[in-house]
């Protein structure tokens, strides 16, 4: 497997110009799902224009309706592109082969996708239509694949292999959940309701029609489906614990599978609220973009199954030992801080103790949102925790967890934190926890903590989403007050890390990090602490002003600023690490304490 992801100069641009025809790709499923069953396409009956209206038709509809059919231009265009460019350079036949097919089948579906328009009372052009743009986008999705991990070199040409019964089941499952796609298509166009309303069985029977039957069969194969997604996932997780683009795409494929049952159980029970169906269509198109990868994977990769259990020097870890380390892979201290936080935000927000079950799905949604971000956190940065004293004992470099289960643990983690969130909550909370979990992976954990002295501070705005969350989830929107909540954990994010960062300069230094004690010193260090203190309790002062807070708040945020700002002036004047550490520590209770403050004062 190391073998086959090592990659050429020669794919480069290439590789990543057939990653952005992927997510075009995507995209137009997406919105093709949307306008498709949601009734939108009935906006524009013309084609290939709105009467002749083409970039902004007056209706809001229509112009849903352009904007698909611009983006399948794009992406016909883009696909026809990469065509060119694969033959030009003679990349591997198969691969060439691929985006070939690709390139006709979007020429079909321009065809098919103005007889949509032309003919919509025909029910079934939709599914043909659907049903080729899943074909295409699989082509796409395992060309991608094939790109990222195979040499170009017509001496090692990509190959599929499914010889393997794990390959097959993946065929089958690929061949299920298209079934489950296509048939869906066809059952809403017929409308079947009346010829087949009971559950499983059509009012206890057997149906009596052909509507009836295409329903009923749409039932049987998704429950194959499932099973055959379970069946995948478990056997991944037990045979492939070693390998992290399998168990990855494993993971999420299982994962958004059953977001797409939950999404849709929730759209049809909640009368198909736009943004439940919008989700749907999106968790549909990712469903089928993730099954596509693993079985481009499945056939690329030895389907050697992992028969060693991972050893911990001479040993092998128990399971309650792999258990504690999948608890640790969270940070749960963390995680219980940044929960505090989320609750004082709906709190604050609502104006009330928020009830029971709202309570309960946003607290766990953040949960795993903070949990899948720290082991993907991990993940990145396992490497350079092996080299340092502070986090050496942490599960991956320790060696209790495999590299490919801290991944997979933290996709799906992140996943399941969006779907309980969109589909519970409601989708703003879903959303800005999404935007926090990217912040914090990729923003942070990829692109700044190594590049510049100040990661930290941007980085701060991480953790600082967890109250904007809990104010969405309490009041379904956003306000100026939410802002000063955000503002606070901002502020308070550098002295608590850079107090850290004084403690465990050498490790850091030793990583390559560039902290702020590594780079600038640590005098520097400590007189940036002591000005971002004082910042923070200046925060918490003017808050009551703004009607963020009343007087039981002012007075809890001067007593706690009083000890917040001598703690930072002994670390300004006293030299060593037992004052720093003391920072550290005494920072972390007062993000707890100032928040309790907020729901107290809220509260009475």
């Amino acid at each position: 497997m190391t073998e086959l992801m090592r990659t050429s100069r020669p794919y480069g641009q290439l590789r990543y110009f057939l990653l952005a025809t992927t997510l075009v790709t995507l995209l137009l499923i997406m919105v093709g799902y949307v306008i498709r069953f949601d009734g939108i396409d009935a906006a524009c009956p013309d084609w290939p224009t709105c009467y002749g209206q083409a970039v902004f038709p007056a209706d809001l509809a229509a112009r849903w309706e352009m904007v698909h059919r611009s983006l399948a231009g794009l992406a016909g265009g883009m696909t026809f592109i990469a065509a060119f460019w694969a033959w030009r350079i003679k990349t591997a036949r198969l691969v060439r082969l691929m985006l070939t097919i690709q390139v006709v089948i979007m020429a079909i579906q321009g065809v098919l996708g103005g007889g949509l328009v032309l003919a919509a009372d025909n029910p079934w052009l939709s599914p043909a239509h659907l049903g080729l743009a899943l074909t295409g986008m699989a082509l796409i999705v395992a060309t991608t694949v094939a790109t990222f991990f195979e040499s170009p070199t017509p001496v090692r040409p990509v190959k599929l292999n499914f010889n393997s019964p794990y390959r097959r089941l993946t065929l089958a499952g690929l061949a299920a959940v298209f079934m489950v796609m296509v048939s869906g298509a066809l059952v809403a166009n017929l409308n079947p309701g009346s010829a087949c309303s009971g559950w499983p069985l059509c009012a206890g029977g057997l149906p009596e029609n052909l509507a009836g039957w295409l329903s009923l069969a749409h039932r049987l194969v998704t429950g194959a489906a499932a099973v055959l997604v379970g069946l995948i996932l478990v056997y991944t997780w037990r045979g492939f614990k070693t390998q992290p683009f399998l168990l990855t795409a494993a993971t999420g494929m299982g994962i958004l599978f059953a977001g797409q049952v939950l999404i849709g159980a929730l759209k049809v029970s909640r009368g198909y609220p736009a943004d439940l169906v919008g989700l749907h269509a999106a968790s549909a198109a990712g469903l089928w973009a993730a099954f596509a990868a693993l079985a481009t994977g499945v056939g690329m990769f030895p389907a050697r199954v992992d028969t060693q259990p991972e050893r911990v020097g001479n040993r092998i870890p128990t399971r309650i030992e792999r258990i504690k380390a999948y608890v640790m892979l969270n940070k749960p201290i963390i995680v219980i801080l940044l929960l505090v936080t989320t609750y004082a935000g709906m709190v604050v927000g609502g104006k009330q103790i928020p009830g029971l079950w709202l309570t309960f799905w946003t607290l766990l949604g953040g949960a795993l949102a903070a949990g899948g971000s720290s082991a993907l956190n991990q993940y990145i940065d396992r490497e350079i925790d092996g080299n340092m004293q502070r986090t050496a004992k942490r599960p991956l470099p320790a060696g209790l967890l495999t590299p490919a289960e801290g991944l997979a643990y933290g996709l799906g983690a992140c996943l399941a934190a969006f779907f309980i969130l969109a589909g519970f909550v409601n989708l703003l909370a879903a959303v800005l926890s999404l935007v926090g979990m990217i912040y914090y992976v990729l923003l942070y954990s990829i692109l700044l903590k190594y590049a510049t002295v100040q990661n930290i501070v941007i980085g701060g705005g991480a953790g600082a989403i967890p109250p904007l969350v809990g104010w969405a989830a309490a009041t379904g929107s956003l306000s100026v007050p939410s802002l000063f909540l955000f503002a606070l954990v901002f502020l308070w994010t550098p002295p608590h890390f850079w107090a850290l960062a004084l403690v465990r300069a050498k490790d850091y230094a030793q990583a390559g990090v560039p902290m702020l004690p590594v780079v600038k010193g640590e005098k520097e260090t400590r007189q940036q602490i002591l000005i971002y203190t004082v910042e923070l309790v200046a925060l918490t002062l003017i808050m009551p002003v703004f009607n963020v807070a009343g007087s039981i708040f002012l007075v809890a945020a001067i007593v706690l600023g009083v000890w917040m700002i001598s703690t930072a002036w002994r670390v300004l004047r006293i030299p060593g690490n037992k004052q720093a550490w003391q920072m550290y520590r005494y920072s972390s209770m007062y993000l707890a304490f100032i928040f309790l403050a907020l729901v107290v004062d809220v509260l009475v």
